[in-house]
């Protein structure tokens, strides 16, 4: 079984340093050099270019990278599903989440989590929709949520609600005191945003393109309370979810502008490998999610 190899070799590819990897992994670094030795002799090739200064991984350790992380977490899983009780939910579910997603969406539904299955040990892991892709396709977390699309062909992807966005701004803002806004009122505008990578940004810029708006300039900040403090200072405006600005409106601490005949709509959705779709924890956490957000979209992907 090259189980422990694998793992080594996937550990020294990532720190690319053997005495980290020793230390990590809890063993001696002539370990460490044994089972990449094994490798090597088992698949015919160097996975590594080795110097003084630096540690290289090869074409062909790229290979065996990708496939080596998907064999240990078909392992991994597989361990854990004999040691589970048929009947119960317990062990861990790591979710990825965008921001948005992970910080005003998601803790509703770990709150009920956690009420139904109390064995069931969450780990939530939040960035923007491209590091969540990134994580899901590197098996680093077991699902994602992202508010933004992926061209990911090797994973599977599904809607599960459906999300309206407004643009902001102070209250004070030349915009917010008019009766009603075009989408023309938009031009020269200044913009605070998420970074490249969020869904945000990305529609946001889609919004942009497809209306022919001239930008006066953009302030980027990877934080939605960021950008909403920013916006309640009088710097500009920003096009938020609506579950981020909820409460920063009851509170009257932001304005929507109200804009003519438009709105902002997108979709919302949960991605995976295709490993991953026996996984007991990762279906208990689907049918949560469908049960929480029952017919919240227009259809599937």
């Amino acid at each position: 079984m090259y189980y422990d190899a694998l793992k080594t070799f996937v550990t020294l590819a990532e720190v690319k340093n053997f005495t980290k990897t020793a230390e990590i992994l809890l063993m001696s670094q002539p370990s460490v050099s044994l089972h990449i030795k094994n490798l090597e002799k088992e698949f015919q090739t160097k996975l590594f270019v080795r110097s003084p200064k630096i540690l290289k991984i090869t074409p062909t350790g790229e290979i065996l990278y990708d496939r080596a992380k998907q064999m240990i977490t078909i392992y991994e899983q597989t361990r854990q599903d004999i040691l589970e009780h048929h009947n119960s939910i317990k062990g861990e579910l790591k979710i990825g989440a965008s921001f948005t997603i992970g910080e005003y969406i998601l803790p509703s539904l770990l709150y009920d989590l956690q009420k139904d299955y109390p064995e069931l040990e969450l780990q939530v892991v939040i960035g923007n929709t491209e590091e969540i892709v990134q994580a899901v396709r590197l098996y680093q977390v077991d699902i994602g949520l992202i508010e933004g699309q992926t061209n990911e062909k090797e994973l599977s992807v599904h809607a599960f609600m459906e999300d309206e966005l407004f643009i902001v701004s102070a209250n004070n803002h030349e915009l917010a005191c008019k009766d009603e806004v075009t989408i023309a009122d938009l031009t020269n505008q200044a913009w605070v945003t998420r970074e490249v990578g969020s869904g945000t940004r990305e529609y946001l810029n889609h919004v942009i393109r497809s209306n022919g708006l001239k930008v006066k300039s953009f302030l980027t900040i990877s934080s939605n309370q960021g950008i909403k403090e920013t916006i309640i200072n009088g710097m500009g405006l920003s096009l938020l979810s609506r579950s981020v600005i909820e409460r920063d409106i009851q509170h009257g601490n932001l304005s929507i502008i109200p804009l003519k005949n438009q709105s902002f709509n997108r979709t919302l959705s949960y991605v995976y490998s295709p490993i991953m779709q026996d996984k007991k924890n990762v279906k208990t956490f689907i049918s949560a999610l469908n049960r929480k957000w029952p017919d919240r979209v227009t259809n599937n992907k």
